[in-house]
């Protein structure tokens, strides 16, 4: 039997808040209950039984609050519904949900914290605790960090228990059957005789129905759908074309917006002639936004051959402006003077230890800024009727934009409607707000029709809020056949502090995510140092796939390889013989076995391996490359993540693979720099991305050995790139320490 989960009556799932939450924000708000949003919005006829289900007379709605991104979080998240509500995974149906508190995400707060995720103590637990009663409380809806499953894996199955206990309740009083005879199966209630009640018949009486306090949960030996593989929801739609993204929302009154954004942040429009513009047919309006020129058409194309014809003379800054030429000196600034952000890992002597080497080894690394470049570009669309604003669009931060759209046309937050629209891929680039406000700024001069803002590729491009550029400074020693101390310094602007700067909220404390994936990896070197230092920023970032750990991890394992060299160690026995965390060392092992590391290569190939805990997942990678005529030729990757829980093997795999070929491309090609300012890199000519001929089949290994539920999106993203340098030494025993590879070596 499952373990029990206590229920919330009609409005939501308590769960367990940590004391020291309930400490920190007055135990009433901790464990009061946001409404239940799906209420004020039931029609005729529809029965919220909690946040998460929507019962009519026709079946069951789930709720599945995560924006979809290509990750299958609408999947995972019905899936967990419905495999406690034994529905037909045939018949499911699926709404995002409004913007509401009550689905708060109470995972996320805690990537954040300075605690890693090794550390189980009782102030760890507290501190996590902390962070998810603040989620709570603030009513944090957002969809990030890899935190949708680890999130939702309690609260989602309590759902689905509580609305299955429901109906079992309701269908007793109509049968007067007791409730203990009843089963379910299939989306229905069978009775001892095999008659069905499907549940939308008992919709009446489920709304007369007092939900149970308690309810037990499945026990995992018992699942019929959960970890094992099933298809995600909107499979057979991508595969036939068929899918639709925010891009493609159409409404038959709609009209088109297209956009030109200055060049710089803080530029504004000195001259502006847009008589060109008007002139084209099906062109109704020019107007300034914010700092930026809209365009209004019967269609995308006048639209935006308009926006091309605006002559524009745009004010110049005042700040600095960046440019990549200065940008590897300007971070390595930051080493000096008081621009220390935080020391979280300062472990042994390390002075001393540098100071009594021998032969002391140093480093310094770079990656550069990278667009987040998804292939759907931003858009939405807007409509103000009535003194009702409603926006569709994709987004991971749907209160937030209900709530500043509304502050944006001085309306009340409850006369805005958004309805989430599946995106195109986000990495990241979807917690902004930019490109929905803009078309909420462009709805009041759309006479009450909807006006859908669509980006060019190249708007898209040269106003993204990249991941940030960084540097590291490694120093490093080694001693009796191993390392033996290392000091790794990083610099870099701080994402926290620009994101919520472009929100209007404070960033406090440290930024963690400059040290993430370095500070809190599970080795103990006998001295080890981790500091971060916050750069001056000059370009607007942005958090992209896997955060701070994306170019840490790079530094890191790269230092640690480097470093195992120089002790005559093998980088994989090296790894193991300092590992502390034991879920760490059997994902090691097992990258080891799946890619045959120690086996004999032919001549001119090479094996690299890197290791990363991001997110919570340790998660080892090998690469192996050959020396061609061509170039360096990628032939094959192996990945191993621990992440507690397989929910569903083929989608796991999908994001381990995924995530690895994005970190690969990445790591091979892209950078995004700045002259005067500007970004050179416009559309996928110049901002170069993986092609299917030099992906290398990746092969994968999901752990199930931890007893902590984790997400796999971002974790399969920070170990690729160091694993790539780590095989490209040993192929050809060419040291790179700056990204991306294509500047240094040819890729075949």
């Amino acid at each position: 039997m499952g373990r029990a989960a206590r229920i919330a009556r009609r409005s939501f799932l308590i769960g367990s808040a940590a004391l020291a939450g309930g400490v920190a924000f007055g135990t009433y708000l901790v464990v009061r209950d946001p409404e239940n949003p799906l209420e004020a919005s039931a029609g005729p006829g529809e029965v919220p039984i909690t946040p998460y289900v929507l019962l009519d007379a026709t079946g069951v709605t789930l709720i599945t609050p995560r924006a979809e991104l290509g990750q299958g979080a609408t999947s995972v998240l019905a899936a967990l519904l419905a495999e406690e509500m034994d529905l037909d995974w045939r018949a499911i149906r699926t709404l995002h949900g409004p913007p509401s508190p009550a689905y708060w995400n109470g995972v996320v707060a805690g990537e954040g914290l300075p605690i890693a995720a090794t550390d189980d103590s009782y102030l760890a637990q507290a501190g996590r605790g902390i962070g998810a009663a603040a989620a709570k409380v603030l009513g944090l809806q957002i969809t990030g960090g890899s935190s949708t499953v680890p999130d939702a894996y309690d609260k989602m199955r309590a759902a689905g228990a509580v609305a299955r206990a429901t109906l079992l309740r309701a269908a007793a009083a109509e049968t007067g059957i007791d409730a203990g005879d009843l089963r379910t199966e299939a989306g229905q209630v069978v009775l001892p005789d095999g008659t069905a009640l499907p549940y939308g018949a008992l919709a009446g009486r489920v709304a007369e129905t007092d939900l149970p306090d308690r309810v037990a949960l499945k026990d995992p030996d018992d699942w019929r759908l959960l970890g094992k593989s099933f298809p995600g929801l909107a499979l057979r739609d991508k595969v036939t074309g068929r899918a639709r993204y925010g891009i493609d929302f159409y409404l038959p009154e709609m009209v088109h917006a297209a956009i030109r954004q200055p060049p710089w942040p803080d530029a504004t429009i000195g001259n502006l002639d847009d008589s060109a513009a008007r002139a084209v047919r099906g062109v109704s309006d020019v107007l300034q936004v914010g700092g930026s020129v809209a365009v209004i058409a019967s269609g995308t194309y006048p639209a935006m051959k308009a926006a091309k014809l605006l002559r524009i003379d745009w004010t110049a800054p005042s700040g600095p402006r960046e440019d990549s030429g200065d940008t590897q000196a300007r971070l390595t600034a930051a080493f000096t003077g008081d621009a220390r952000d935080s020391r979280l890992r300062d472990d042994g002597d390390v002075d001393d230890a540098l100071a009594a080497a021998a032969e002391p080894w140093d480093a310094e690394y770079f990656v550069p800024y990278l667009a987040h470049a998804p292939l759907e570009p931003m858009s939405a669309t807007a409509q103000l009727a009535n003194g009702k604003l409603r926006i569709w669009t994709s987004t991971q931060v749907p209160l937030m934009l209900r709530d500043k759209a509304a502050e944006s046309l001085e309306i009340s937050p409850e006369d805005v409607e958004v309805t989430v629209l599946t995106g195109g891929g986000s990495f990241g680039r979807r917690l902004e707000l930019d490109y929905a406000l803009q078309a909420v700024r462009i709805a009041p001069h759309a006479e009450g029709r909807p006006v859908k803002l669509t980006w060019t590729r190249e708007e898209d491009m040269t106003h993204d809020f990249p991941r940030p550029a960084a540097v590291a400074r490694a120093r490093g020693a080694v001693d009796d056949g191993g390392i033996g101390a290392l000091d790794l310094a990083i610099a870099a602007p701080s994402t926290a502090a620009s994101q919520m700067g472009r929100l209007g909220y404070p960033a406090m404390g440290p930024d963690v995510a400059i040290v993430a994936g370095a500070w809190d990896q599970p080795f103990a070197i006998p001295a080890l140092r981790v500091t971060g230092y916050r750069a001056t920023e000059t370009v607007g970032v942005s958090s992209w796939r896997s955060v701070g750990a994306s170019a840490n991890a790079f530094f890191h394992e790269s230092a640690f390889d480097e470093l195992a060299h120089a002790a005559g160690a093998d980088p994989l026995e090296e790894r193991l013989r300092l590992c502390s965390d034991p879920a760490s060392a059997r994902v090691l092992e097992a990258v080891a076995e799946l890619s045959g590391w120690g086996t004999d290569l032919p001549a001119g190939h090479g094996r690299g391996l890197a290791f990363c805990l991001s997110f919570g997942v340790p998660t080892a990678q090998v690469v192996e490359v050959a020396t061609t005529p061509r170039g360096l030729r990628l032939v094959a990757g192996y990945a191993v993540s621990e992440i507690g829980r397989v929910l569903n093997p083929d989608n796991v795999a999908n994001q381990m693979q995924g995530g690895m070929a994005w970190g690969l491309g990445h790591a091979m090609f892209a950078k995004l720099t700045y002259r005067d300012g500007v970004p050179e890199q416009d559309n996928f000519d110049s901002y170069r991305a993986l092609r299917l001929p030099q992906c290398p089949p990746i092969t994968t290994r999901a752990l199930e050995t931890s007893d902590h539920i984790r997400g796999i999106g971002e974790p399969g993203v920070p170990p690729a790139a160091p694993a790539l340098g780590n095989a490209i030494f040993a192929a050809t025993g060419q040291r790179i320490r700056a990204l991306p590879f294509a500047d240094h070596v040819t890729f075949a």
